[in-house]
C-alpha cells in the first residue's frame, strides 16, 4: 500500500507543477492553456501543459515566465528548446513538459491531436486570475 501512496503524492505533485504552469502563462496572457494527462500513455512524462502566443516574443515571455515561476518553488528545467526561435518552445521539467507555441504553429502541429488518447486535465478557473506582481 506504501507504494502506491508514494506514486499518488508524486503525480499531485506533478499536477501540482502543471498548475503553477498554467498560472505563469496566463500572468503572461498565454491563449488556450492545456493540461493533457499522459500517465497512461508515456514512460517519459506525466502532464503535458500546452499553450500560445501571438508573437515570438510573447511566446518566450511565456517560457521565461513558466521557467521562472517553477524555479522559485525549486523545480528547475532539465532542458529548454526553441527559446532562440520563439515559435515553439519545449520547456522540460521530466514528470511535466510544457509546449509553448506561436498559434500557427500550434494549429499546424496540432499536438492535442497527436495525443487525443491523453485525458484532457481541467484546469481551475483561478488559475487564470493574473498577478500583479508577475
Amino acid at each position: 500500500m506504501a507504494p502506491e501512496q508514494t506514486v499518488i503524492e508524486v503525480n499531485e505533485l506533478s499536477l501540482a507543477k502543471a498548475f503553477l504552469s498554467v498560472q505563469a502563462a496566463a500572468n503572461k496572457k498565454a491563449d488556450t492553456i492545456k493540461i493533457l494527462d499522459l500517465k497512461a500513455l508515456s514512460s517519459f512524462t506525466d502532464y503535458f501543459v500546452i499553450c500560445s502566443g501571438s508573437s515570438d516574443r510573447q511566446v518566450q515571455a511565456i517560457a521565461d515566465s513558466i521557467a521562472i515561476e517553477l524555479k522559485e518553488d525549486g523545480y528547475a528545467p532539465i532542458s529548454v528548446e526553441g527559446y532562440r526561435e520563439g515559435r515553439w518552445v519545449i520547456v522540460d521539467f521530466g514528470d511535466i513538459v510544457v509546449h509553448v507555441f506561436l498559434d500557427a504553429l500550434r494549429e499546424y502541429y496540432d499536438i492535442e491531436h497527436l495525443w487525443f488518447e491523453a485525458k484532457k486535465v481541467p484546469i481551475p478557473q483561478e488559475l487564470y486570475i493574473t498577478s500583479s506582481q508577475h
